[in-house]
């Protein structure tokens, strides 16, 4: 095997106007993490293909950036993708969007902060003002993913590609299954969504399952139906004392859900120049279910688009970007 190029990490710390107000009162200053390819040149004429990489539900920036004695972290496996000649040299850029609701979908919410914004009106134009970029890519996993999808096909005029890693979508088939657990937690704490955060974050231990499951779905709920006017500044789709569905809200995560609303975005999706789509068919919270209806759909539009398969679940499968990654890189070098 050649000898391992080695490529660098810069690390920015950057303060942001957008998130000096956020209801959470989440950090402002968040450190953006880059890394700059082997023999990375100010002058290289084509400019570098950038990706922007978005953290899944409880990650954030640096999370990717772990070092993993049974697998790659992300540095380690861009040099070793370059030094194969596997992938051409790229800048990838690792954005922190932690909310202490546990995670982002990446999209403008009352209940947590502009993040769309956030990414589309400051991190690109810093990173763009930094380095020598060329083209963007946005590539998530999980609510990366779903991040990943959103921002790309509302914003083709900033990316010119999107990958999706086993994103959120088809609520009913990732969310729904989880109601009844987060339904148990908050009605234990006196039916009171916001006694139960206040009591997750005064906890030791906050990675117990049981609460991952209470914490994703409030998340969800400050994403997809947040209203300042309610407890927490979110409406949750059912009630805690019964457990029924309230239609109405369940409504407003569904206007969310990329498997309903993909069509609505056909003209901006046509403008992409890569659409990669993956998914296992293993996923623990089902969602090669909402990968297949958007992969129908986007065939139906007869929109140009990668997806595939892949034998295994939701977690550890970081080894996919083996496939994505170069993938980027040919279509937009």
């Amino acid at each position: 095997m050649k000898n391992i190029l080695k490529g660098r990490i810069v690390v920015h710390s950057h303060e942001s106007a957008v998130l000096r107000s956020n209801p959470l009162d989440d950090p402002y200053t968040r450190d953006v993490v880059v890394y700059l390819p082997p023999e990375y040149s100010q002058s290289y004429s084509k400019g570098y293909v950038t990706v922007f990489m978005l953290a899944g539900f409880g990650g954030n920036g640096r999370s990717l950036l772990n070092y993993d004695p049974l697998g790659e972290d992300i540095e380690s496996r861009m040099n070793r993708l370059i030094s194969e000649g596997k992938c051409g040299p790229m800048i990838l850029v690792m954005v922190d969007c932690f909310t202490k609701f546990g995670g982002n979908q990446y999209i403008n919410s009352s209940a947590t902060g502009m993040y769309e914004d956030y990414i589309i009106q400051e991190i690109v134009p810093f990173v763009d003002q930094c380095y020598n970029t060329s083209s963007h890519t946005v590539l998530g996993k999980s609510s990366g993913g779903y991040g990943a999808l959103m921002l790309g096909m509302r914003n083709p005029e900033v990316f010119q590609g999107l990958v999706d890693h086993s994103g959120d979508a088809a609520f009913e088939y990732c969310y729904l299954p989880d109601f009844p657990k987060a339904l148990e937690a908050f009605r234990a704490s006196g039916n009171s969504h916001r006694k139960w955060f206040e009591t997750f974050w005064e906890k030791s231990n906050r990675h117990r399952s049981e609460d991952a499951v209470a914490l994703n779905v409030l998340a969800m709920a400050a994403h997809y139906s947040p209203n300042p006017n309610s407890e927490l500044g979110v409406d949750l789709p059912f009630r805690v004392d019964t457990g029924k569905i309230l239609d109405d809200v369940w409504s407003r995560w569904q206007a969310w859900d990329p498997a309903r609303i993909i069509r609505n975005y056909s003209d901006n999706l046509k403008k992409l120049k890569l659409i990669f789509i993956d998914c296992g068919i293993k996923d623990e919270f089902n969602l090669q279910w909402g990968a297949r209806i958007i992969h129908s759909a986007l065939d139906n539009m007869d929109i140009k688009h990668h997806y595939e398969e892949f034998d295994d679940g939701h977690s550890n499968i970081s080894y996919r970007y083996d496939t994505s990654l170069p993938k980027i890189y040919s279509e937009l070098s």
